[in-house]
């Protein structure tokens, strides 16, 4: 009897969906964030197809209901916004994006090129921006899908996500990402399973590394010293990804990791167990 019933517990546990997570990201719906969104009333037997402004969005199931995980672009808006589900019927669900302010920065850089680049410097870095905005804006099916992230470098937090720059005083792109400010040399982990899509040696980002997680959630890597993955390379979680440089444009040595999310760039605080302080 107790066979039978252990083998009924294990035949139930092997036929739980796939895209089972033990933890969502931190909801937080302002621009650059998250927004977590329960999609009450569809039913389990599928996923359903999710869309926002034009993107498809990580689906997963979360304690008995599907979960739309939604990355919100720096440049949204306060106010109303709404996700398009395709289900056994179409439905929107709506949700409110939050105002965030984000703090400045202001940065020297010795090298003038990286603040001001020559015609051919220019030539370079549109072409490469191609290769990059292609790699971040990658969708893969995948069932299951890591929301449970590791921080993939050993240092403490320097620059957070968002952060208004400026180069030598001359404006600049806000921070897509979050500095590690590891010593030079230091192993740089997976944070979570994945694939290794493209590696590049790059103008502004240096050598750079990107891990598709799956359904359109990836990691981009900055600034390495070394490259120790190659491409197509399937990663398990703490597998070495790198080392710690300052390739690229870079004041010091430090891990720059960046998180696309349904082609937003998002904070990657959002997907660790704790947020670090610092």
């Amino acid at each position: 009897m107790i066979r039978m019933i252990c083998l009924l517990l294990f035949s139930l546990l092997i036929t739980l969906p796939a895209s089972a997570n033990d933890r969502l990201p931190i909801h937080s719906p302002v621009p650059g964030g998250v927004a977590v969104i329960p999609l009450t009333g569809v039913a389990m037997d599928n996923a359903p197809q999710v869309h926002y402004q034009g993107n498809r969005v990580l689906v997963t199931r979360y304690e008995g209901q599907w979960h739309a995980v939604v990355g919100v672009p720096l440049s949204a808006k306060p106010g109303a916004h709404h996700i398009e589900v395709q289900a056994s019927a179409p439905r929107q669900f709506s949700f409110t994006v939050l105002p965030k302010d984000y703090e400045t920065q202001r940065l020297i850089v010795k090298n003038q090129r990286h603040v001001n680049p020559n015609p051919d410097d220019l030539k370079r870095i549109d072409r490469e921006q191609q290769q990059i905005l292609a790699a971040l804006a990658q969708w893969t099916p995948k069932n299951y899908v890591p929301l449970n992230f590791d921080l993939p470098a050993a240092g403490p937090l320097s620059s957070p996500f968002g952060l208004r720059r400026y180069f030598n005083d001359q404006p600049r792109n806000p921070h897509t990402g979050l500095d590690i400010a590891a010593a030079e040399g230091t192993p740089i982990t997976a944070p979570a399973e994945g694939v290794v899509i493209a590696t590049g040696d790059f103008f502004f980002n240096g050598n750079t590394v990107f891990i598709d997680h799956g359904q359109g959630l990836i990691s981009m890597f900055c600034h390495l010293q070394r490259i120790d993955v190659a491409l197509g390379q399937s990663l398990k979680r703490g597998d070495t990804v790198g080392l710690v440089g300052m390739t690229g444009r870079a004041t010091g040595p430090h891990l720059h990791w960046t998180i696309s999310l349904n082609n937003s760039r998002v904070d990657p605080k959002l997907f660790l167990p704790v947020i670090p302080d610092k």
